[in-house]
């Protein structure tokens, strides 16, 4: 526990939860959708974000903090804001999904150079300092990035929630494949994210019961 929580001066990041056992993870929804295979990923992905808006405004009411994990796209200058502004411009194939997803200023965001989101970053620091250990997994692609940051989260020991209306795939096949072998492989729970107590959640330390 940092010395601003145990001396009870307050959190770090004016309104920004501090402290809090489960954290909201979006992964690679920030995304300019310039890729081969990109039509296919956006017929889910326009869905997922109003999944997605609906569980962050939840999770904001609960004190859950949101942590935006994207992918740098192999820019190595690349800075958080602009490629938010880049995504979101008019003309961008991935303008409504970066809209309906554009970040609050007391949420945080971690960039990433490859697949999973804790490889070479500082997200694990982070969650250390949030006291997480519950992580809700959220974004794109089911079969790739979020499956990748699962498992590494499954390493590490995290629980996790995989909602299965919040992430998107290129093919419905695919992303429900990839949400089977989190099942089986790493013991995730894939209900979808209405029925998920965020507020429970937010104040027990215990795991789940059941799986979606």
């Amino acid at each position: 526990m940092s010395p601003a929580r145990r001396s009870g001066d307050g959190d770090l990041h004016g309104s920004a939860p501090d402290d809090c056992p489960v954290a909201l993870l979006i992964i690679d929804a920030i995304n300019d959708f310039e890729y081969e295979e990109a039509d296919g990923v956006l017929a889910e992905a326009r869905h997922m974000a109003t999944r997605i808006r609906r569980l962050t405004s939840r999770a904001r009411h609960a004190g859950v903090p949101i942590i935006y994990v994207n992918d740098n796209f192999g820019r190595w200058r690349s800075d958080f804001r602009r490629l938010v502004t880049h995504c979101a411009r008019a003309g961008a194939r991935g303008s409504a999904v970066t809209r309906a997803l554009r970040p609050d200023p007391q949420d945080y965001f971690v960039l990433k150079p490859k697949h999973s989101g804790f490889y070479s970053t500082s997200l694990g620091l982070l969650l250390d300092h949030l006291g997480a250990r519950t992580l809700i997994l959220t974004g794109l692609l089911a079969d790739m990035c979020v499956l990748f940051t699962a498992h590494d989260a499954y390493m590490r020991g995290y629980r996790i929630l995989v909602p299965a209306d919040c992430v998107a795939a290129r093919k419905r096949a695919d992303r429900a494949r990839a949400l089977g072998l989190m099942r089986r492989a790493l013991g995730a729970d894939t209900r979808p994210s209405p029925r998920i107590d965020l507020e429970t959640l937010a104040k027990t330390r215990g795991r789940l019961s059941g799986s979606g």
